[in-house]
């Protein structure tokens, strides 16, 4: 394969200046998946972590993912040619959805090495005497999907990821969804480093993007990279403000050619391009400065230069400012990837400032019943304490403190699966991450959050949609175990030598568990009904296939009907779930329309509620009672917290209080003639029975069968009256649930209740020709408010973020000026640089099909994206066009 980015000690070590010119060659160096694997299994654990990049590529949808990721597998040697979103060709997107559609659906993870190993090197070699970029790292890189429909998709992946790539379109600057997996990325600690693509397109604004960075983002750009525009106001290459080089490629290269100019050599060729790279040199060292001490003194040393300051103290301050937290600086980088320009330097800033799996954070566990919390590498080392110090008085079959250390010497590995995913011929795929040891061939992992046992036969190594075999899945990688029955996203997988493999690893080590990933309610959902009954048991395996791999797909049964309904993020999101379901899974079945999950809520509280229940459960008899008082969330009384009351929020803004008025904070009496817990119920079993019950009774309302929203349940467990001889935690949770569904229905008796739907934040981007009518239509024909006009408005989920920084000031962000600005192209021909954005809040019922209308209104420029806000009681009018609509069957 044919490398592209050479001669890279140079450009780090010395400067040209012999030579007026200085072109890079390509060097040809040819090696195979198979040398991947081969490498990442001879190469020691701790070097291969040091060599380690694991980043992910996030940004709004369209703004240049898969192109950029394209080229870096292009230029690292991993592929031959390049591939095009647009002809359907390209590496990771390889889903016949994605290449229908164009964009990405599924994150596709794909391993490369930058700089590419040389000719005959088997493995990287590690030189500390050299630049980091100088080495050969191994980058596990993960394409992530635009559309807001995917968010979860998104989420699984930072989940994982050491480091993130924000790509930003140059014409529209920074998007509304890229406002959104950013702050997701920072609520998950990742660094991150910026590139502005599409600075080839007219209307391409760099100077403008950058200040957004600041005022949209809440993080200083630092500016690594300005585009060099030729004579005729093209993008003909980079200015490297790090090096003080100038890169130019050859127009309709492949951007492997490159032209260096020195400071001195740029100066006679350009010196407007010369002028500007020294002052963002300047801009770059005081931007440093004011945030690393050390730079300061690198300042000092060099007599107050910021020409004289070397390259490596530059890249060293950016990475440590990178790595800080919370992270207020961003490298920006310049390039348009589709033309095959900058994309070289972003590779070396991703080993350079992005951190290796050592330098991240220590990974969150749990520990036992109690939920111990604490991290890793602490639980490993023995300073993590594996019990809590308030326990009943019971029977523990936990190891003793004693044979702790010999047990945690015991424990192989710990790795995440953050991704299942079911081919059709290869079965299903289990992608993981590890976290400590080695996962090795034949391994026995116990899945502590299922509690069972499963055999990794095989370890695989993924390129996109290939597979290699590999022996072992280090620490700080990522890799695929193949056949596994039962593991699911968000299960910790450990290895323990010597486990049982019924009961595995010791109590309470069994139960650790890695930090999991969360995932949104759904908002949208479909009826899916079998063509014929001999259907029922496919469409069942299919469905829970399908939420195997995307559990932020939600399937429910309506009692009543009898009708299995399918939930999901967005309408793209169900459409492609119906696809996989009919197309690739065989189902035949009838995918309904999609509808809205609504909510319901009382509107005035309950009488006191008691229920005992008494049944037999499982062929033995159960008793228990208790007794519930419901009201809505803004009649709820303030209850002080205590060691006889315990407090929990629950889903849907729902609040639930449990008294025990007889039981102290750590489930013993508080006097002689109240009968005391039995042992194998303690005072946290009692309450997590309780909480299931509440939950069950909740999922469905007493008038309209939605789930209950915004309700106080105070539940009174008395166990002079509600405990019993035979009372079990299954007839607890059974005794919850009933009482809370007859005081529901009491509720509803005395006053009917309301519906609540589902309001949404809806970021609109458009042109300003289109601003009125969009804005018009929201107003009247939609119901909806708009909260905000503007291009520089920050949307709330954003602006109630602790990572933001709310003190940046635009005037003292330093960006180069955009030659068309304010000249005619930018204006005539691009609607980037005159978009503006409005934040509204629409019922989620009317934004049903509403891309297409926005289309329509804006002749095709106009996008947006929407989250949850939060439910909203309904008029008594639009109460009446709802319940009409729906007897009348029009959403079924």
């Amino acid at each position: 394969m044919i490398s592209a980015w050479l001669c890279r000690r140079p450009i780090h070590t010395r400067a040209f200046s012999a030579p007026s010119t200085r072109c890079i060659k390509a060097r040809v160096f040819s090696s195979s998946r198979s040398r991947y694997a081969q490498s990442t299994n001879q190469t020691a654990v701790d070097e291969t972590t040091l060599q380690t990049r694991n980043i992910g590529v996030i940004a709004h949808i369209d703004a240049g993912k898969t192109t950029t990721t394209e080229r870096m597998l292009y230029y690292s040697g991993h592929t031959r040619r390049i591939g095009d979103v647009d002809d359907g060709s390209t590496v990771t997107d390889f889903l016949p959805a994605e290449r229908a559609r164009g964009i990405t659906i599924q994150s596709a993870a794909i391993s490369f090495f930058w700089p590419p190993l040389s000719p005959g090197q088997q493995q990287p070699t590690l030189s500390n005497s050299l630049p980091r970029s100088a080495n050969s790292h191994l980058i596990n890189l993960i394409d992530t999907p635009g559309h807001a429909d995917f968010t979860f998709e998104v989420l699984r992946s930072l989940r994982v990821l050491d480091g993130a790539v924000c790509i930003l379109d140059g014409v529209a600057g920074v998007e509304a969804q890229t406002e959104k997996v950013w702050m997701q990325a920072a609520n998950y600690s990742i660094p991150r480093i910026v590139f502005v693509n599409k600075l080839d397109r007219d209307g391409a604004a760099f100077g403008r993007t950058v200040r957004e960075i600041g005022t949209r983002l809440g993080a200083w750009p630092a500016v690594c990279g300005i585009p060099w525009w030729n004579e005729k106001g093209r993008l003909a290459g980079i200015g490297d403000v790090i090096n003080l080089k100038g890169l130019r490629y050859p127009e309709g290269g492949d951007g492997k050619q490159i032209t260096l100019r020195s400071l001195d050599e740029l100066q006679a060729e350009d010196s407007t391009m010369a002028d500007e790279l020294k002052a963002a040199r300047t801009a770059l060292v005081e931007l440093l400065s004011e945030h690393d001490d050390q730079m300061v003194e690198k300042f000092l040393d060099a007599d107050e230069d910021h020409v004289a300051i070397s390259p490596q103290d530059i890249t060293e301050s950016l990475r440590r400012c990178v790595l800080a937290f919370p992270q207020t600086v961003a490298p920006v980088f310049a390039g348009a990837s589709f033309r095959n320009i900058g994309v070289q330097p972003l590779l070396d800033a991703v080993v350079d400032l992005l951190p290796l799996p050592s330098e991240r954070p220590d990974s969150q566990v749990s520990i036992g019943p109690s939920g111990i919390k604490g991290g890793l590498s602490e639980f490993l080392s023995g300073k993590m304490p594996l019990e809590s110090s308030k326990k009943p008085e019971s029977k523990s079959k936990a190891i003793s403190k004693e044979k702790q250390s010999l047990a945690l010497k015991n424990i192989e590995t710990c790795a995440l699966a953050f991704k299942v995913v079911a081919d059709p011929k290869r079965g299903v795929l289990v992608y993981v991450r590890v976290y400590s040891g080695s996962i090795q061939r034949n391994a026995t992992l116990w899945n502590t959050t299922l509690q069972n046992t499963e055999r990794a036969q095989r370890l695989w190594k993924m390129y996109a949609n290939e597979a290699v075999e590999i022996e072992s899945i280090p620490s700080g990688q990522i890799g695929v175990i193949p056949g596994l029955k039962f593991a699911r996203t968000g299960d910790t997988l450990i290895s323990y030598t010597g486990a049982n493999p019924k009961n595995g690893p010791p109590a309470p080590i069994n139960s650790l568990q890695l930090k999991p990933i969360d995932v949104p309610p759904p908002v949208f959902f479909v009826s899916v009904e079998p063509n014929s009954l001999a259907e029922e048991k496919h469409i069942k395996e299919s469905l829970d296939l399908l939420l195997r791999e995307d559990p932020s797909l939600y399937v429910s049964v309506d009692e009543e009907s009898g009708q299995t309904h399918l939930a999901g993020m967005g309408e793209l999101h169900l459409e492609i779930a119906r696809d996989r379901l009919v197309g690739d899974l065989k189902a035949k079945a009838r995918i309904g329309k999609i509808e809205i999950g609504y909510r319901e809520a009382i509107s005035t509280a309950s009488n006191s509620v008691t229920e005992v229940f008494d049944r037999e459960v499982g062929g033995k008899s159960a008793k228990a009672g208790c007794t519930v008082i419901v009201r809505p969330s803004h009649e709820q009384q303030d209850v002080s917290s205590g060691d006889t009351t315990h407090k929990f929020s629950l889903h849907d803004n729902n609040t639930l209080v449990v008294t025990t008025p007889t039981l102290d904070g750590e489930g013993q009496t508080e006097t002689d003639n109240s009968p005391p817990l039995p042992s194998t119920i303690p005072l946290q079993t009692l309450l997590a029975s309780i909480q299931t019950g509440v939950s069950a009774a909740l999922a469905r309302g007493p008038t309209h069968a939605y789930p209950v929203h915004s309700t106080s349940i105070h539940i009174t467990f008395d166990t002079t009256i509600d405990l019993f001889p035979n009372t079990t935690a299954a007839a607890i949770s059974s005794a919850a649930r009933v009482s809370v569904q007859r005081a529901l229905k009491e509720s509803a008796q005395a006053s009917e209740t309301v519906l609540m739907e589902p309001v949404m934040l809806v970021t609109i981007s458009v042109d300003t020709d289109s601003l009125g009518s969009v804005v018009h239509d929201l107003s009247s024909a939609r119901g909806g408010s708009v909260v905000s006009l503007g291009s520089q408005e920050i949307s709330s989920d954003n602006k109630s973020s602790s990572f933001m920084i709310d003190n940046i000031d635009p005037a003292r962000i330093y960006a180069p000026s955009d030659p068309f600005a304010g000249g005619h192209v930018a204006s005539s021909t691009s609607a980037g640089s005159d978009m503006k954005q409005v934040v509204a809040r629409v019922p989620l019922k009317e934004m049903v099909g509403y891309l297409k209308h926005l289309r329509s209104l804006t002749g095709g420029r106009g996008t947006f994206t929407m989250v949850v806000d939060e439910f909203e009681r309904m008029s008594a009018q639009r109460q009446k066009i709802v319940f009409g609509e729906m007897f009348r069957g029009e959403d079924y």
